[in-house]
């Protein structure tokens, strides 16, 4: 913020004269607003001019602790012989500390501060998820809707049977990364996974793989998680599940309403009749 005594910028509001000698009556209010301590109240920095008829602003340095770098602005308006003051605020100047900006929890939220036992609620309307009646064959992406055919897709059955690659992993060797998996930081048996409330084989974000490892393992999908881009157990879990919904009724609790004296009222009313 710039002194108006020492330059004027054309294109600023004048100030009316009557309004530029009211500094003393702002510095009253902006003191009274410093909880009464003048010494919170430092020296008139500029006046400007506001957009509607007779106002206009005097702004001072705050000497307030924690303010480094902010100011009083003081809101001053009326015609000649009855001005007033209309509004003490502090605003920040530009090299003043200040707050950053807000950002809603879902977009702060990183995969490594999930913790066993935490929970990370899913929106309602996450657009990572669909149901699962919608979601095609990667094969029939292409094909218009009345030729797609229900079942496995020809790529899937044809990497499957081992169509394209020289040689695929025998039963031994599946079986060893199996074990190898389920044993890992990803399994049943992780810290994670046991502090759960659901498991990985029911999130939407989960991803099986093909083949006969199919039913026990996915990757998982969810980027906001420790797990995303992992081979997980499907019996594994984690607080990120795709049917933790977000809460919005009321955190405190109700309790039921009791009538303590409803057995004396009763027998009252039965002994008049």
């Amino acid at each position: 913020m710039h002194d108006t005594h020492d330059t004027a910028d054309p294109s600023e509001t004048p100030v009316a004269a009557h309004l530029a000698a009211a500094g003393d009556l702002a510095r009253v209010a902006a003191v009274e607003t410093a909880d009464g301590d003048a010494a919170q109240v430092g020296e008139v920095v500029a006046v400007r001019g506001e957009d509607v008829p007779d106002a206009a602003t005097h702004y001072f340095a705050a000497d307030k602790p924690g303010y480094r770098g902010w100011y009083w602005a003081v809101t001053v308006a009326g015609p000649e012989g009855d001005v007033n003051v209309s509004e003490v605020v502090l605003l920040p100047g530009p090299e003043s500390v200040v707050a950053p900006s807000w950002v809603p929890w879902n977009e702060r939220v990183r995969a490594e501060d999930l913790g066993p036992g935490d929970l990370l609620p899913v929106e309602e309307d996450d657009e990572r998820l669909v149901p699962a009646h919608a979601v095609l064959d990667a094969d029939d992406e292409d094909l218009p809707s009345d030729e797609v055919v229900p079942g496995p897709g020809v790529r899937e059955v044809g990497d499957e049977l081992g169509m394209g690659r020289p040689r695929v992993m025998s039963r031994e060797g599946r079986l060893d990364a199996a074990v190898r998996w389920a044993d890992g930081d990803f399994g049943p048996g992780a810290d994670m996974a046991r502090a759960a409330s659901a498991h990985c084989g029911t999130c939407g974000f989960y991803l099986p793989v093909a083949g006969s490892l199919r039913a026990a393992f996915g990757v998982c999908g969810n980027g906001n998680v420790p797990a995303d881009g992992r081979v997980v157990h499907a019996e594994y879990g984690c607080g990120g599940h795709s049917e933790l919904q977000v809460d919005s009724g009321s955190i405190i609790a109700v309790a039921d309403l009791v009538y303590d004296d409803g057995v004396e009222m009763d027998s009252e009313l039965a002994g008049r009749s």
